[in-house]
């Protein structure tokens, strides 16, 4: 029988509730509190400090202090830290799992799918901990010798979302603390347990005295960010989220010139051409869309499907979505969970209603789930989609399928192209030369060509245009947390 409650927790050390500055479990200086909630039930399932300006510059001391040594520290050793956590991520998988599901209505097989996940960008940034290196320069002038080493930028404040509070937590923090830095974490408030968790066992990996701090809050999540962005100790900050308060953040980072990645807002197209393989973009497509009931960065958002096979991949589309159980994420079988809050039901019925009201056909689903007490949605599919609907503009964040029918290769293009952002996008062709140019002409950060996934550490994640800056994963991830230094030589007689 699955975990239903926090009480089945073997490991009962991996529920912390309280925020964590210079290896301390700490209250908020204030007193406040704020209590996060279980999705599927609506039940309050632990209440946590409420920490503002003050417990986040206090964090910043703490981080600042511990870089003065922990900067001073071997990668080898950075490493081996690294690998423990990993490891530990991995022999505590159903806990995290299930704290994760509790708090942000997942189903039970994905959460372990996202801490496998995570464990791995631990794994990964302690192999390139070890790979980070200069180079020797051929100077112009024969007398110098030029060389080059890199180096730890300093506190890393690292703010990650709630759809993910386990991987962008890892992705981030595994970079930094590879690299050298010391960090400040700020979870969403709405998912801070599984940030805590991963605490515990950064802990028991070895991590020095203030290298980990976190803060914890869900209405002071403002002051919060803006004390991270104006306190000058701070010279790093990396942030998932959307692109109104990323713009935000980065305004208030100008102030001390701080080193900046960005993972903001998306609107994945997910392309099919008319010489797809059914089956295979109905799975891509149910992957891409349906991951954490559709709240994923990297959404199915608007689903291009040429005219060819338009009909034909509704009705299959359609079939294959009837076949998925909605429920709790506790439940045996459950593939679509509930979304992570009120908000983002509310967010997704208007888009639905736009829809309708511009010429848009329900087939399926339309409105919230009956009989459940949480913020389920009925999954849903809308046909002859238009580019004067809301979903073309914005992130849907919900199990809503829209499908716009296209009759060329430039025409596709053209519409996937035609908005401020641009993270992920998906093609789904049989034709190697048109997944060639297609991958060439999308204006995003990364392609998926016959699958529905993007995501692997080894792979750097991020957007162009209005989705940010800066990249997490793969080698280039590394690289956003160090500085390079030049050293010229005179070797003259």
């Amino acid at each position: 029988m699955s975990p239903k409650s926090l009480n089945d927790l073997k490991r009962k050390d991996l529920l912390q509730t309280k925020g964590y500055i210079n290896e301390e479990w700490v209250d908020a200086a204030s007193g406040k509190t704020f209590d996060v909630y279980d999705p599927a039930t609506l039940d309050k399932i632990a209440t946590l400090p409420e920490m503002g300006a003050e417990e986040a510059n206090q964090a910043v001391a703490a981080a600042d202090t511990a870089f003065k040594s922990y900067k001073q520290t071997t990668a080898r050793q950075r490493a081996r830290w690294l690998r423990k956590w990993s490891d530990l991520c991995l022999s505590h998988a159903d806990d995290l799992a299930l704290i994760l599901t509790l708090e942000n209505g997942k189903t039970l097989t994905e959460a372990k799918g996202e801490v496998i996940y995570a464990a791995s960008f631990l794994e990964w940034f302690a192999g390139e901990a070890e790979r980070v290196h200069g180079e020797v320069v051929p100077p112009a002038n024969p007398s110098q010798r030029i060389l080059t080493f890199k180096q730890p930028v300093g506190v890393a404040a690292c703010l990650s979302p709630w759809n993910f509070p386990i991987a962008m937590i890892t992705r981030k923090v595994g970079a930094a603390l590879a690299a050298g830095c010391t960090t400040v974490w700020k979870p969403a408030g709405e998912t801070p347990l599984s940030a805590l968790a991963q605490v515990t066992l950064a802990r028991e990996a070895g991590f020095p005295k203030g290298t980990i701090n976190v803060i914890t809050t869900l209405d002071l999540v403002a002051e919060v960010g803006e004390a991270l962005c104006r306190n000058k100790l701070v010279r790093k900050l990396s942030f998932t989220g959307s692109t109104r308060v990323g713009k935000l953040l980065a305004s208030q980072c100008s102030g001390t010139v701080k080193k900046l990645s960005l993972e903001l807002g998306g609107n994945s197209p997910f392309i099919v051409f008319d010489d797809a393989k059914l089956e295979t973009a109905v799975e891509a497509c149910i992957m891409a869309k349906f991951r954490n009931s559709g709240q994923t960065c990297v959404t199915a958002n608007r689903v291009f499907v040429q005219k060819g096979i338009y009909d034909k991949f509704a009705e299959a589309l359609t079939t294959r979505i009837k076949s998925l159980k909605v429920g709790p994420g506790t439940e045996d079988g459950v593939f679509v969970g509930p979304l992570t809050h009120e908000r983002a039901v509310e967010k997704a019925l208007n888009h639905i209603s736009d829809a309708k009201k511009h010429g848009g056909q329900v087939i399926l689903g339309g409105a919230p789930l009956p009989d459940h007490k949480g913020y389920f949605l009925q999954p849903t599919v809308i046909k002859n989609m238009n580019q004067d609907m809301i979903t073309t503009r914005e992130e849907t964040f919900a199990p809503v399928v829209g499908l716009y029918e296209f009759e060329t290769e430039e025409d596709v293009i053209e519409m996937a192209n035609d908005c401020d952002v641009g993270l992920g996008s998906f093609i789904i062709t049989e034709n190697i030369p048109r997944a060639w140019r297609v991958t060439e002409a999308l204006e995003v950060g990364m392609v998926g060509v016959n699958l529905g996934l993007l995501s692997a550490c080894e792979s750097p994640f991020g957007g162009v245009k209005q989705s940010g800056y800066g990249r997490e994963g793969g080698r280039q991830g590394i690289e956003e947390y160090l500085s390079v230094k030049s050293m010229l030589i005179n070797v003259a007689n």
